[in-house]
């Protein structure tokens, strides 16, 4: 599990814009066809108010209805049937050379938001990342990391470090789409990384944690129920 904090030592680390940009249209055509075959809805319902749905372009067993991003190693997923169908996703995504665990496409409707929350080992120090590339959006969708907003326009690439708190309000008439890649940093990341200005050397610094930022740990790890993670409670609890 990764570290959870409210504060990061650089705020440049919490999310940076990758030097990709990619075609709208290029982009449309491929969610056309994806489109033609049902989204599911997100398994945490808990996380998100209004309509939140997914479809799964690589996923461990190869289906697209297998939406839940695992941590579970590269070499156990596979790209599903729609990836075979969508030239410029399959194009875009080969441009990323490292390993790569879930891909999907993410659709927060109009009048929905996802909740404040947090996801785990899912920051560049945890030798994995997440990237984003909004497809379709609009001028109402409010995307927060760490409590600053960040501004995603059509065909642009970015990073973000999930394990920072993170919120999503689209409170605007059309759906916000994304294309989601889950990648393993690997030392061609780590080239492109420091290209965009990723700080390497704050990675192993310790962490000071408020009040606050303990207590919405612990009603994190509570969801997950296992012996880990009620471990890591009591030792909060302690702390507190």
């Amino acid at each position: 599990m990764a570290v959870i904090y409210s504060s990061y030592p650089s705020m440049k680390n919490a999310f940076l814009k990758l030097p990709f940009s990619f075609s709208e249209n290029r982009l449309l055509q491929d969610l056309k066809y994806c489109k033609s075959h049902p989204f599911i809805s997100h398994f945490n319902t808990s996380d998100y108010s209004g309509d939140w749905k997914s479809i799964a372009l690589r996923s461990l067993n190869g289906a697209i209805d297998q939406i839940y991003a695992h941590s579970s190693g590269a070499h156990n997923y596979k790209n599903t049937s729609l990836l075979e169908h969508c030239p410029y996703f399959k194009e875009i995504i080969a441009l990323f050379e490292c390993k790569k665990e879930s891909i999907r496409l993410l659709n927060l409707s109009p009048n929905s938001s996802i909740k404040e929350h947090t996801d785990h080992n899912l920051g560049y120090e945890d030798r994995s990342f997440r990237i984003h590339i909004p497809i379709t959006t609009n001028k109402d969708v409010h995307f927060y990391i760490n409590n600053k907003e960040v501004s995603m326009g059509v065909g642009e690439c970015w990073y973000g470090n999930f394990n920072l708190l993170h919120r999503v309000e689209n409170n605007g008439t059309t759906d916000r789409i994304h294309l989601i890649i889950d990648c393993i940093r690997n030392e061609w990341s780590d080239h492109l990384f420091a290209k965009i200005g990723y700080d390497f050397t704050i990675e192993n610094k310790p962490f000071q944690y408020t009040r606050e930022t303990k207590l919405k740990m612990i009603e994190e790890l509570k969801t997950m129920n296992t012996e880990a993670s009620k471990a890591l409670i009591n030792q909060l609890k302690s702390e507190l």
